[in-house]
Parts: structure tokens; sequence; C-alpha cells
């Protein structure tokens, strides 16, 4: 296994968890507190204190359970004098009495050193909500409780919905990033779910990594409190870890655990970053390539995958995860994951694979490459797994060789977020600039023989690539060969 030298610092993640819910603790995990570069550099901060620890709850995020008609969790930030973890819970009504029916919930907490000092994550799970109903919760910090967010229960039933797809949000994070974020909520009602495919930060590249998750945080803001969220875990989730005998390898970062309140409905031994929920006809499954591919939980996830899918009872089955089976900017597919988890997809035929990792655009139908894949539609083929790859966040890396002719279509040096929308029948996939421009596109249709992909009639922008050192918007191409 080959690592990347990394220059930031780590955060501490303490061992105990302070539970008023009588949860299990979590296992050790040791992290130091950097303040330097391994040159000798002082490590890159935020200007001013902005990420600092409150007396008011903050980084509040929603996240569905494994059935989210019926539970939901959140997770947020205090200072650390507030040791409890409450929230308050009421169907939502439409004047100002929401105070008098909502019940007290609580949960767990877990503290966090960082470079701003300790800090409480807190966890807290909603159970036996309603179907379709739209709840009205806020959480408390020392100086009193926040303000109320809102959030709709799925619907029991497989009812039409709209989700929200992000690549590498990483870099950037708010000074280019968190405009796409925003533009995708502006422009797109009634999104019902975010999913993001790894690299939610840099969590070693750009800054501190307490600046780093406060800049997420705030990118997404209010959206991301009242929108459940669906990460998966990208290499950059995690950090190097030097064994006592000079080997490298990785463990999963502090932040992870503490930031999100998953399902445990995942494999082991990587339940922390492995789940699977469903959402009125999908089912979204997500797995952890970091982990399969360096930490040796290859076997344990594929046959977790293929258990997954096979007891899905869902329209549609949507693998989420981060280093991509068919590669946009490096040279060659990722060979582990594509000999392991490839020929799940084909034979429980998921629908969509939704991948980030390589900083660039592609929308892939079959490996033959895109002129056979047409033809062989227009001949009547049924349509096999739709691989994605995209890129939220301000890093670029340059097409690969294969990029003129195996995708579909392909993106170099542009910011993208995808919206789908979901019918029982029909899956509806378009793909946006940062402005908002529509720049691909394609519709699903389920038959009982299988999916047909029909390109849409909608007009698209052309391909963007560099041509040589200027860029798609005509400046310089800040896509870096990988």
């Amino acid at each position: 296994m080959t690592m990347k030298k990394r220059t930031f610092g780590l955060p501490l993640l303490a061992a105990a968890m302070l539970s008023t819910a009588g949860a299990a603790e979590p296992a050790t995990t040791g992290f130091a507190i950097v303040t330097q570069t391994e040159d000798g550099h002082p490590i890159p901060r935020s200007a001013g204190l902005p990420y600092a620890p409150k007396n008011l709850p903050d980084r509040i995020v929603l996240t569905p359970g494994a059935d989210p008609a019926r539970a939901m969790a959140v997770a947020f930030r205090t200072d650390t004098a507030q040791a409890e973890s409450q929230a308050q819970i009421a169907v939502s009504v439409d004047g100002p009495t929401l105070g008098e029916k909502a019940r007290l919930v609580t949960g767990k907490a877990m503290p966090v050193d960082s470079s701003y000092g300790r800090a409480l994550y807190h966890q807290i799970r909603f159970t036996g909500l309603a179907p379709d109903t739209v709840y009205a919760y806020r959480v408390k910090g020392a100086a009193g409780w926040g303000e109320w967010y809102q959030f709709r229960t799925a619907a029991a039933e497989d009812k039409p919905f709209r989700f929200l797809y992000l690549g590498d949000i990483q870099n950037g994070i708010l000074t280019y990033a968190g405009r796409v974020i925003r533009q995708a909520f502006l422009a797109n009602g009634d999104i019902r779910l975010v999913a993001h495919a790894g690299d939610l930060v840099g969590q070693r590249d750009d800054l501190d990594h307490d600046d780093e998750w406060g800049e997420w945080n705030q990118a997404g803001g209010y959206n991301y409190a009242s929108v459940p969220q669906v990460p998966a875990t990208g290499n950059h989730e995690y950090v190097d870890l030097i064994k006592p005998d000079g080997s490298e390898s990785r463990r999963l970062g502090p932040y992870w655990p503490a930031q999100f309140a998953l399902p445990s409905n995942g494999a082991d031994p990587v339940k922390a970053t492995t789940y699977y929920t469903d959402f009125q006809g999908v089912r979204f499954i997500v797995l952890d390539g970091t982990a399969a591919i360096d930490l040796g939980s290859m076997q344990a996830q594929t046959e977790w995958l293929d258990r997954t899918l096979a007891s899905s009872k869902a329209n549609w089955n949507v693998v989420l995860f981060h280093q991509p089976v068919f590669t946009c900017a490096r040279p060659n597919d990722t060979a582990e994951i594509k000999a392991a988890w490839k020929p799940v997809f084909e034979k429980r035929k998921v629908d969509l694979v939704l991948q980030g990792h390589d900083h660039c655009y592609s929308r892939l139908t079959g490996e033959a490459g895109r002129d056979t894949n047409a033809k062989a539609r227009a001949d009547g083929s049924i349509q096999g797994p739709v691989y994605l790859v995209s890129v939220t966040g301000s890093k670029m890396y340059k097409l690969n060789d294969r990029t003129p002719w195996q995708p579909d279509k392909v993106a170099e040096a542009t910011e993208l977020y995808q919206i789908v929308d979901v019918e029982p029948k029909r899956l509806k996939f378009r793909t946006f600039t940062a402005s908002g421009k529509l720049y691909d596109g394609f519709d699903l249709e389920r038959t009982a023989k299988g999916n047909r992909l029909s390109e849409i009639a909608e007009s698209t922008l052309a391909a963007r690539r560099c041509t040589g050192d200027v860029g798609p918007d005509g400046g310089a191409c800040v896509a870096s060969g990988k």
C-alpha cells in the first residue's frame, strides 16, 4: 500500500462517551494535536476563531434511520458546559406553539479535542415516528435551546421524491463548493435527501481539520439540519497511522463517528462507515472503498453488499462509495473494487453507482464505450448499472486517455451537482454546473425485462475540457495530471 505523506494536524478523539441513554462506549482511539507541519510551518487556520465551540448548538446534521419513515437521527456540537445530550421533537404545527407538545429525547455525547479545545458532539435518535409527517426539533446548549428545524419523514409507500448527489466537496469548501451546494437547493425545491460520495473535507490538505469541518457544516447550513444526509467515506476521511513496526496504515479520522449518527446495519468490521437506508422505493447502500482496499474488509463488504441487494424489495438500488470502478482521471480503473463489486452490481441489477475521488465528471453506461453502448440500446439491449463520478469542490484532475471514447459524457475543471427525481418506474438524472446550467442527463425506465436508458431531449452544454493550458471558461486550466 502506497501512502501519501500527510502534513496537517490530527485532532484527538477522546475514548470515553458520556451517555444519557446507556449506549456502549466506543473503542479507544488516540490522536495527538499537532500545531505545525512536518517541515515546521504552522498549520493553516481560518482567520479569527470562527469555529470555536459555543454555548449554543452548531454543526447540526440530520441523518436517516434504516427506515427513515419511522426513524431519523441528529448529531450536533456544543461546548463542554452542556454535558447532557437533549432534543425536543414534536409533530409540526402552524402556529408558534411547538414547545407545548414537544417530547424530550436524550442521547449520547462524545468528547473531541481539537485546535479550539475540547468540544462535545451529541447524537440523538428519533424513533417511533409516523411516516410522511413533518416534525420539528431543536437541540440544547448550555445557554438554552437552539432554533427549531423541520424535516419530513419518508413515506411508507413508494412515493416520488427528489435527491441531491454531490461528489467531493473537500477543497475550497466555503470559497467555491458552498455556492454549488446552495445553488442546488435554491434551484431545485423539495430535495428530500443528500448523497455524498466521500471526501467531504480534505482533512490533511487545506486547513486545520476542525476548520475544514466547520466550513463543511457552514456550506450546508440549515439544509444539513433539515434534509437527511447520506454520506460515504472517502480516503480523506481517514488519517495515517504508523504502526509500532514502522509500517503505514490508516484509521478513520476522529470527526466522522462524531459528526454522523448513521444506521448500524452495515458490514462487520466497518459498521461505522457502511450502512443502508430505504427511502420511498430506493435502497441506498453505502460502502467504504478505503477500508476495503487498505484495511482488509473487502470480502466482508462484498458479502454484505450481496446480501443487502438480495434482500432489497425496493424499486431501485443505488450504491454509494468513493473510489470509482471506472476512472475518468487516473490511468487505470480501481482494480480491487472493479474485481469484487462490479460482478455483484451486475448480478443484482444495481441501477446507479454514485462515486467521487477523480475530481472530474463521468457518466459511463458500459465498459465497451459510448458508441457501442448507444448502438446496443438502439438494438433493444437493457441497461446495466450506470456509473457516475462527479466533483463539487475546487480540486480538479485532468481527464484520462479513455475519456474521449468510453464514458457517455465527461467534464474537466467543472464544479457540478446532480438532481435525481425518483418515480416507481422511472429515474430522471440531471447534472448541473455550479451556475445552474444543465450539463448532462438521462432517464431510466423500469420494465419487466430490465432498465431502458434514454438520453434527454433538453439542450445541454457541450463537453467541457481544457485546451492546453486554457480552461473551459477561458481562464487557466486548473486541472492537474494524476
